[in-house]
């Protein structure tokens, strides 16, 4: 099966034509058709010889998606359910915010974290997108919004779909250099954040990249106990390690990272959980935001439900109050199976009963 074109970096794309016959000029002439003028097919890079398309379409594909569901929001946000080339489903979100248009990609089909409260996990991992599915993603929507003629452009990503991007860390790293070239897409790394749920030695490895990517850590619980009963990956890494690579990022890069913190009613969103949280970001706060989330319900993960209006208040007042930089997520699309994987989930079961 041939894999989508927009998997290669621009040096993976030069050194594949020179090792196939052709001049290293031809690279920045297929990038060009490929992000400036969003072509969908090889024949259409009229200023590149037949051999070399030939050669190309012999190989690749560009488009590595297939639309099978679009659903928008009273709010605007827009929600795509894809299909790839196997048949597997993937979501990918598009957000309208004040400072731009942001998009929320998928990096695994399903999702093995195993957390107790997401509804992407309520399907296994079965396996990687190649960095082209991923890059894909984002020229799908780019593309949507070309079809609109208002000149709008994804300006912002978010790595928090279904799956953990740091358990495919060498198609994500090629993700982020596709979409961060200049003469491509030429979306700002400032502008990009990936989220984990705490793969502490990939947190150092990202922290070696020399990169301004944004890093967000999905926290949602301030001691391992508690962690642990609703995050199983607190088992393998258990807080004192994802601090330790914390610490490890703040010393190498200087930069930010948000700690995601969603909440949920009468588990983890009472006063003593933020006191204790407060207490272990207090030496890291310079360099720490809380990104407070009002839970999304799933109707799979009953035992759950969203914190009340007064405890999230609570919470946000106990964190500022001990010096700890926070807010409360705006919420996006609550109207269309806002949480990530529901979509995805519900049409697997529309399939399947058919």
């Amino acid at each position: 099966m041939k894999k989508s074109i927009y998997g290669l970096t621009i040096d993976q794309l030069t050194s594949w034509l020179i090792e196939n016959g052709q001049q290293k000029f031809r690279a920045a002439q297929v990038w060009d058709w490929l992000y400036k003028k969003r072509v969908i097919s090889f024949e259409e890079m009229n200023n590149v010889n037949k051999e070399c398309r030939q050669l190309l379409a012999e190989h690749f594909v560009i488009e590595p998606l297939e639309e099978a569901v679009k659903q928008e929001s009273e709010d605007g946000t827009i929600k795509f359910l894809f299909r790839l080339s196997d048949g597997n489903l993937i979501e990918t979100v598009l957000m309208h915010f004040p400072y731009g248009l942001s998009v929320c990609v998928t990096t695994q089909v399903g999702c093995n974290i195993g957390c107790s409260f997401c509804a992407s996990g309520l399907l296994r991992k079965s396996r990687d997108l190649d960095a082209g599915e991923i890059v894909g993603q984002i020229m799908k929507v780019q593309k949507h919004l070309d079809s609109k003629g208002k000149g709008e452009r994804v300006s912002h990503i978010v790595v928090m779909g279904i799956g953990e991007p740091f358990d495919n860390y060498s198609n994500l790293m090629d993700f982020l250099r596709v979409i961060n070239d200049q003469k491509g897409l030429s979306i700002g790394a400032r502008h990009v954040t990936v989220s984990t749920s705490g793969l502490a030695p990939k947190i150092k490895d990202f922290a070696n990249e020399n990169i301004q990517i944004n890093l967000a850590i999905s926290l949602h619980a301030p001691n391992d106990e508690l962690r642990t009963r609703i995050m199983k990956i607190n088992r393998a890494f258990p807080l004192e390690k994802v601090m330790d690579s914390v610490d490890y990022y703040l010393k190498e890069t200087n930069r930010r990272i948000t700690f995601e913190y969603i909440l949920l009613d009468d588990v983890n969103d009472h006063v003593q959980e933020a006191e204790e949280l407060a207490k272990l970001l207090y030496n890291k706060r310079h360099l720490s935001y809380v990104n407070l989330i009002p839970y999304n319900p799933v109707d799979e993960h009953a035992d759950y439900s969203r914190s009340k209006p007064e405890n999230i208040k609570a919470f946000y007042e106990t964190l500022k109050g001990r010096g700890i930089n926070c807010g409360v997520r705006l919420e996006h699309g609550t109207d269309i199976d806002a949480a990530c994987g529901q979509l995805r989930s519900k049409q697997i079961k529309k399939e399947k009963a058919l």
